[in-house]
């Protein structure tokens, strides 16, 4: 179903772009184009491509909302919160010795032991 919708958003857009495109320019545009040999120059044509472009305008925001919204449910939530305090933490879930969360009191203790001798044969 996500896939037919990103279609018809694409076919939507591509409407939009063209009937934007069609419409006569009001001429502030450094003197181009809006001159008086136009291929559309009556205003019910005019009015024609404004009704429609505001009706594409609409169903574009509404399948870009829908596609928006089928994403997030697909998605879950933006981020899983985690806990702050030790206090706080799901059960089972311990912080590492020393209390602040710190590894230095675990690394401590690594490399400081000297090596056994080798066993005689």
């Amino acid at each position: 179903m996500e896939n037919l919708l990103i279609v018809v958003h694409l076919l939507i857009t591509l409407a939009l772009i063209g009937v934007v495109l069609m419409q006569r320019s009001e001429g502030g545009a450094l003197g181009i184009g809006g001159g008086s040999g136009n291929l559309f120059s009556s205003r019910g044509v005019g009015n024609a491509l404004t009704r429609t472009t505001a009706i594409l305008a609409v169903c574009f925001f509404a399948s870009s909302i829908v596609l928006a919204v089928l994403a997030t449910r697909e998605r879950g939530p933006a981020f899983t919160p985690v806990p702050a305090t030790q206090s706080e933490q799901p059960a089972g879930e311990t912080q590492p010795s020393g209390g602040d969360g710190s590894l230095l009191p675990k690394l401590d203790g690594v490399g400081s032991q000297p090596a056994s001798p080798a066993p005689a044969n």
